[in-house]
């Protein structure tokens, strides 16, 4: 796998937090990693974008940006709104083969959902991933509405011919409520992939060490952690007493 497309249901579900655990999980098993963000929106020139937010947090990757435009926008609207040339599927991909022949790992954090469009001829993430031909991991909110989104997510990564590589719950909450609980039983059948971590909400705010030591807690094996999600499910919808 030197290539993993990371790409969420939509915005704000924790698909930073989750790419950066991804890393910290590879980086402690020995491996190298590169982070590439194609397209950083809502983001002035000399702030920290979602790349370099994952190399704070996870160590020692290479973090590359492809283009930042300034409005918190689509990447094909907010490079059309700055007069700025929009970031391509091709020149993702090959920007990712040119990292995975430096690294071990190379991960591809989208913007939003999986068809948020890069530029006006509509190329997508989903696009680069076909061109790459990586598998994809989709981040997902736990609670209420998250199983449309991912089936519909899933739904149309099959279409194209890419089956996704599982489901990571980006924020999963110390309290969970019965809608969060049940989903962890419903989304390995709403989308026939397997669930390969719960990211606990509020990670992304620890310290950076205690952020890499409890990265492989949060990961499946898959992910190069030890979380196991029979175990997770089963301790999250115990019955209360």
């Amino acid at each position: 796998m030197p290539v993993l497309v990371i790409t969420g249901t939509g915005t704000e579900v924790g698909k930073t937090v989750v790419t950066a655990a991804v890393a910290a999980a590879a980086l402690a098993a020995g491996r190298s990693v590169a982070v590439l963000k194609p397209a950083q929106t809502g983001v002035a020139p000399g702030e920290r974008g979602d790349a370099d937010e994952v190399a704070r947090l996870a160590g020692g990757v290479t973090a590359r940006e492809l283009a930042r435009f300034p409005e918190p926008l689509a990447p094909a609207t907010a490079a059309r709104r700055a007069g700025l040339a929009p970031v391509r599927p091709f020149e993702v991909a090959e920007a990712a083969g040119k990292l995975a022949a430096e690294h071990d790992l190379v991960l591809v954090e989208g913007a939003g959902g999986l068809l948020v469009r890069l530029d006006d001829e509509g190329g997508t993430l989903a696009e680069a991933a076909r061109l790459l031909a990586a598998p994809v991991l989709v981040v997902a909110a736990p609670g209420l509405g998250t199983l449309n989104t991912t089936e519909l997510t899933a739904r149309e990564l099959a279409r194209r011919g890419l089956a996704p590589e599982g489901v990571v719950l980006g924020s999963w909450p110390r309290r969970p409520d019965l809608a969060s609980r049940c989903n962890l039983l419903d989304l390995p059948v709403v989308t026939g992939a397997p669930l390969l971590g719960a990211v606990p909400d509020g990670a992304g705010a620890l310290p950076p060490a205690a952020f890499r030591t409890g990265a492989a807690d949060w990961l499946a094996p898959r992910l190069d952690g030890r979380w196991d999600a029979q175990t997770f499910t089963a301790q999250q919808t115990r019955p209360e007493e």
